[in-house]
């Protein structure tokens, strides 16, 4: 069967064939506010946003880690006192190992060197 085939052998489905939508789903689509226009859209996109102070991503952090569906899928959110980046990691719960950590422990270093006024031996720790 090819694609011109397939397009002609079936045709639309009016309104009335179609399955009959569940009551939940039907107030949620008449209760659904009408998409944006593109001003909208572009006023949305281009609008400057505040970046949340410190003090904010640490409480966001706090709760993240207090919710139980972090806790039941062994997720740990922190905030690296260096960098001040956003640390997640995945940790079994039986062991209490740390499965994976993102950004890596080595990113962090490397962000930190980076971000550092030294401006010698950024990278590399070894002297000659």
């Amino acid at each position: 069967m090819t694609i011109d085939t397939i397009g002609s052998a079936t045709t639309a489905r009016t309104a009335t064939e179609r399955a009959p939508v569940s009551s939940d789903a039907a107030a949620a689509q008449g209760a659904a506010r009408a998409p944006a226009t593109a001003v909208e859209t572009a006023a949305a996109v281009k609008a400057p946003s505040a970046a949340p102070t410190l003090d904010q991503v640490n409480e966001a952090v706090s709760q993240l880690n207090k919710s139980a569906q972090a806790k039941s899928q062994g997720l740990e959110f922190s905030v690296d006192s260096d960098t001040k980046r956003t640390v997640v990691k995945v940790i079994d719960q039986s062991t209490k190992e740390v499965l994976r950590q993102i950004p890596s422990p080595e990113a962090l270093e490397i962000a930190k060197s980076l971000e550092s006024k030294s401006g010698t031996g950024l990278l590399i720790s070894q002297t000659a």
